[in-house]
């Protein structure tokens, strides 16, 4: 429900913060005090159409605050984690509108769009006015409050999970139809494609063991050529040439050719021969490396052969050398997929047939639910509109089967409130039948009935006593305190019998200060209160007998 409005710089008002509590809230005052100013300040709020006009004059924005304490079922709680705002204890929603016409809007202090502030504004607050109709005057609201009527919102949900389930498997066939239509149409190139690839049989990692083989290949001869012409400098063919081995060898026999004892030569006699040794080590691995390197023009040949095959089918498939072997499973599961198609779209269409007639039969027993609920709904009505002068009024709960395109988790039925106001007359629209005053009691009416199953907490009535008076007036004020009983309910009044029948009343004021006009509200205390009724009873001169009517419409109203 509403628990407090602030108000700031508004046309006539400044600045001004009220609190709500729950029950019946009447609003009254002069015509012209600016009763209207404070309802088109809560609309503010809640995201209907701004106007540079409602800026005070002289100040640069007017700010609307508007908090709710909101239940944790309450569906806006939802909207809420849906766009990542933290739901609080309180749900805030703030206006701000500058003289140039723009706005900003907020909702617990984060900046929010227009759209999700009329769409948490619709489920907090529902205004009846001779102007302006928000709730049920919405055909796509009268489903839901008839479901809620009839107490079938277990069976509305059984029909909203068939029907998730039924489109689910609608998907599915539309997919398996696709999958199998699309294999179909690729059918000859897919089978050409597997068995080239499969006779390719691409292997992951291949590309780049080819790609260091080959370099290795291609830099065999050079490889060879080094290695032969270290040989040739140990050991050259011709024996003419200088040859490390022969040197080492013939300084050897010099050293040994010293007379004995030649100790002394003995440290370079092992030197020489180790070197001796080293030499012939060198020798023996690099005619081994020789015979491991020599070049290898065949298996150059091969392995680019290879090489190449594998990057020309890339190139044909448009991927990397490396997908070449993902790309060969997926074409093989393309085809097994057309293979098994058959038996595959022969199962979703059974699942999309069990699926659509168990939401047919839900709907169904929804559809017959619906009836009856119209039914009653209907008499219950008729039993409400007598009393407020809306005795050859009747409402019509029309319940039509939609065409199938239009079937949805909500039934395969168009639910549509009609009325006529004179007999002989056919049923229309609410907003297109009655009058203003006429379409604001039928919608009490209707909200009597049907406040229980109210998703809004809030509603607000703006002269829903506009031409009546009397015992009419007095009704609308028994009608209006039945369902504040439920719902937090504001009304603004100019009759007394309404106004006799708050748990709070607001007397709204328009006072002048030097040369300019201000509009104040004031919470009236119960002696304050006698005497406003009095006012609105007796008009500017409030008499003794004036006080004793609002005595007996006050006392009427506590009983």
């Amino acid at each position: 429900m509403l628990t407090s409005l602030a108000i700031r710089d508004v046309v006539l008002i400044e600045k001004l913060d009220l609190a709500f509590g729950q029950g019946l809230t009447v609003l009254t005052g002069e015509t012209g005090a600016g009763k209207s100013i404070l309802l088109d300040s809560l609309g503010l709020a809640l995201g209907m159409r701004a106007d540079s006009g409602l800026v005070r004059a002289g100040q640069p924005q007017a700010s609307v605050t508007a908090a709710f304490g909101v239940e944790d079922r309450h569906p806006a709680r939802a909207i809420l984690t849906e766009q990542g705002i933290e739901a609080e204890d309180e749900l805030v929603l703030r206006r701000v509108v500058t003289a140039d016409g723009r706005s900003r809007a907020f909702v617990n202090d984060q900046p929010v769009g227009l759209a999700l502030l009329r769409r948490l504004g619709a489920l907090l607050v529902e205004v009846q006015g001779q102007h302006e109709q928000v709730g049920l005057a919405d055909p796509a609201a009268h489903a839901g409050l008839l479901d809620a009527a009839g107490g079938l919102e277990r069976l509305r949900g059984t029909v909203a999970e068939t029907h998730r389930a039924w489109r689910e498997a609608e998907r599915a066939l539309a997919t398996a139809k696709e999958e199998i239509a699309a294999a179909q149409r690729d059918e000859e190139f897919l089978r050409h494609a597997v068995a080239e690839l499969d006779a390719l049989a691409p292997a992951e990692g291949e590309e780049d063991e080819l790609a260091a083989e080959r370099q290795k290949l291609q830099q065999g001869e050079r490889r060879s050529e080094a290695i032969a012409e270290a040989l040739a400098a140990l050991a050259p063919r011709d024996r003419r040439s200088a040859n490390p081995a022969h040197a080492l060898r013939s300084a050897v026999r010099a050293l040994e050719r010293l007379p004995a004892p030649n100790t002394e030569a003995e440290p370079a006699l092992d030197a020489l021969g180790r070197a001796l040794d080293a030499l012939a080590e060198a020798e023996t691995a690099m005619e081994r490396l020789a015979h491991d390197s020599g070049p290898d023009p065949r298996r150059l040949e091969q392995v680019e052969e290879r090489l190449f095959a594998l990057r020309a089918a890339a190139r044909k498939h448009l991927v990397a050398v490396v997908e070449l072997p993902g790309l060969l499973a997926t074409l093989k599961e393309r085809l097994a997929a057309l293979d098994a198609g058959t038996d595959r779209v022969t199962a979703a269409e059974r699942a999309a047939t069990s699926t659509r007639a168990a939401y047919l039969d839900a709907a169904g027993r929804l559809t017959e639910g619906r009836r009856d609920a119209a039914q009653k709904l209907e008499k219950a009505i008729a039993k409400e509109l007598p009393p407020l002068k809306l005795d050859r009024a009747r409402l019509v709960v029309d319940v039509a089967r939609k065409p199938e395109a239009a079937w949805g988790p909500e039934g395969v039925d168009r639910v549509t409130f009609l009325v006529s106001t004179n007999p002989g007359q056919a049923p229309g629209a609410l907003d297109k039948v009655a009058s203003g005053g006429e379409l604001s009691r039928l919608m009490l009416a209707l909200k009597v009935v049907l406040a229980r199953g109210s998703p809004v907490p809030t509603l607000v009535f703006d002269e829903v006593d506009s031409g009546i008076g009397g015992a009419t007036a007095a009704a609308v004020g028994d009608r209006l305190s039945r369902v504040a009983e439920r719902l937090q309910v504001l009304v603004v009044t100019h009759s007394p019998q309404v106004a006799a029948r708050g748990a709070r009343h607001l007397s709204v004021a328009k006072q002048v200060k030097g040369s300019r006009a201000e509009t104040r509200v004031t919470p009236l205390d119960e002696a304050a209160r006698r005497e406003e009724i009095a006012r609105m009873l007796a008009g500017e001169r409030v008499t003794d007998a004036a006080r004793a009517a609002a005595d007996s419409l006050l006392t009427g109203s506590l009983l």
